[in-house]
């Protein structure tokens, strides 16, 4: 008993000191978003869905809540923003060429429709980012007035 007392203490040392440490948090400028808005020009319903839905993983800018100060938790958070915007990042849309912004749509619609994007674990707590049919077909329909604009665009092959 006296042993497990003193892992339990142990273990109790190291996670307040974790609490000292986490990863660099995406604080960048929401501003850096317009570009995407502007070039894609999507109705404020979708505009809206997107804010909630999207960009905390796949921009520049994340609203972080409370509990994602505390360590393991801010480590975890920090791979999936990692890896959303590895993915696409609506920061960087001037960067992209017309024809990966077509695909980047293409693939958006895509995870929406099969219900992969927004992932369940950020939809437990962010009950405002779970996506209802309309909202669905709402962005779908977006998606295909948008790349109209890049079918026309793309770089020759």
């Amino acid at each position: 008993m006296k042993i497990l007392k003193k892992l339990l203490l142990f273990l109790l040392v190291v996670f307040v000191i974790a609490q000292f440490f986490g990863p660099e948090k995406n604080d960048g400028d929401i501003t850096s978003v317009e570009a995407f808005f502007t070039d894609t020009n999507p109705p404020e319903d979708v505009k809206l869905i997107l804010k909630n839905a999207c960009l905390d993983c796949h921009s520049d800018h994340t609203r972080y809540p409370w509990y994602s100060s505390i360590t393991p938790v801010n480590y975890w958070m920090a791979d999936h923003i990692k890896h959303g915007k590895g993915d696409f990042n609506i920061s960087k849309w001037n960067d992209y060429s017309d024809k990966k912004k077509d695909h980047k749509l293409e693939e958006l619609a895509e995870e929406v429709e099969e219900g992969h994007m927004p992932l369940p674990s950020y939809t437990w707590t962010h009950s405002e980012a779970k996506l209802s049919k309309e909202q669905i077909e709402a962005v779908e329909a977006w998606v295909k007035t948008a790349r109209i604009k890049y079918v026309f665009l793309k770089e020759p092959q």
